[in-house]
């Protein structure tokens, strides 16, 4: 059997694309994880010795064929998602030109498969190079205002990605991939599903770019991109300046969980860097600046998108409604906490990590923190939720010393300083 497969692979060049998509058809079904033959993909990308890996005929063919007509390049943009959970793979599909393609292809409006395209890049920037190389990335871009869609991706061509009609004349502008990134994840979110695919402004709805921005806030640096002022639009440097962070917090409740997952994660990460606290807490009105900036922007405004998956329809006394934030004040008796475990963790977790200095701690308890987690906690099933919620209340509502009135870091939270005990249990760990 192995070896028919083999025989499939030189058709995926074929001329004729009927024979192209029969050849990739037959393999793709090798292609999942524990699939008897997935090895064919792999076979030969290890390098031997001293010798550097070299990229293979059968990866170089499928990223080719991302770039062919639909039907042949749903298949190949599926087995590259299918097969890029290898580390073997992930050079060959995050070097510079397929990166470049990959990311033009997402940002275009046009792209029909840019579900698929961002659940590759999901993939791949769950290793730390791709993560890398994606903060820096700079794609071609030329503007066309009188366009439906003002922003032409030159790297973007490809059979189901459409060029406008005549070619624009002007010269291409090198542009930050990332803040693009996060327009197009918010556009995606206004798109309507069961509407016609043909009539969207926008053909993809690019949930799975909350996943990447979730695996590039691992690292300090992607941490410092959200949490660094810079204009609001990515085209104009003179344009009002925000944190890239403000721009996608809203979706916490988001009806996809992929999205209001990845967007927990990516608040939960950044709240790593305590200098970052007081501009993730801060109120729109305020202008905060996050060191070693010195760009002042808007408060983040985070707490209501972090407390409202963890609220319920419960009625608190008028005293305690005071002090929530405006969101959060008389929610109507059908308000349902976030269903999934997980992202509530994820929430509680996210609040403990902002309590990390004094300041956090003294906005949260004026803002009925403790008042949302305490109706939390009398609904949680979940122990590990549950104990999580019980060390927040102790920090809430403990008193604070002399010794931590002028301490920044008072809790060890995936390496920062504990009041309590150093067990490995009670540390968050970043995802």
């Amino acid at each position: 059997m192995e070896a028919q497969l083999k025989e499939l692979i030189p058709f995926l060049r074929d001329k004729n694309p009927q024979v192209r998509q029969i050849a990739l058809s037959n393999l793709l079904g090798q292609t999942p994880e524990g699939s008897p033959h997935r090895n064919i993909f792999y076979h030969g990308l290890g390098g031997a010795g001293l010798q550097k890996p070299k990229e293979t005929d059968i990866i170089r063919d499928l990223k080719l064929l991302c770039r062919d007509q639909l039907a042949v390049a749903h298949d190949a943009f599926r087995a590259l998602v299918n097969l890029s959970d290898s580390p073997l793979l992930v050079p060959f599909l995050s070097e510079p030109a397929f990166l470049t393609f990959l990311v033009s292809y997402i940002l275009n409006a046009d792209s029909i498969l840019a579900d698929l395209a961002s659940m590759l890049l999901s993939n791949l920037t769950a290793s730390s190079s791709p993560c890398a190389a994606l903060l820096a990335l700079k794609v071609p871009i030329i503007k066309i205002p009188s366009s439906p869609n003002p922003l032409f991706l030159t790297q973007s061509r490809s059979g189901t990605s459409s060029a406008p009609v005549p070619h624009p004349s002007e010269e291409p502008q090198d542009i930050l991939a990332l803040p693009l990134l996060i327009d197009a994840f918010v556009e995606g979110a206004s798109i309507d599903p069961s509407e016609d695919r043909s009539s969207r402004k926008r053909k993809g709805e690019l949930h799975f770019l909350a996943s990447v921005f979730a695996n590039i806030s691992t690292s300090p640096a992607g941490r410092t991109f959200f949490v660094t002022s810079r204009p609001m639009d990515p085209l104009n440097p003179n344009s009002t300046n925000e944190y890239p962070l403000s721009k996608i917090v809203v979706f916490t409740e988001h009806q996809d969980t992929i999205r209001r997952g990845g967007v927990a994660s990516t608040l939960k990460n950044c709240a790593f860097s305590s200098q970052a606290h007081r501009a993730i807490l801060s109120s729109d009105t305020e202008a905060v600046v996050v060191p070693p900036s010195t760009l002042f922007a808007p408060g983040i405004d985070a707490l209501p998108y972090i407390l409202l998956p963890l609220a319920g329809p419960e009625e608190l006394d008028l005293e305690d409604q005071e002090k929530l934030p405006s969101a959060l004040q008389f929610l109507p008796s059908t308000k349902k906490r976030e269903a999934d475990s997980v992202l509530r963790l994820t929430h509680i977790e996210t609040l403990l990590l902002l309590c990390t200095t004094r300041w956090g701690r003294d906005y949260l308890r004026d803002h009925g923190v403790y008042e949302i987690v305490r109706g939390a906690h009398m609904e949680e099933t979940v122990d590990k939720v549950s104990e999580h919620i019980e060390r927040l209340v102790q920090l809430l509502k403990g008193d604070e010393g002399v010794g931590t009135a002028y301490e920044s870091d008072v809790v060890r939270v995936g390496g920062q300083e504990e009041e309590e005990d150093d067990d490995e249990d009670n540390r968050i760990e970043e995802v």
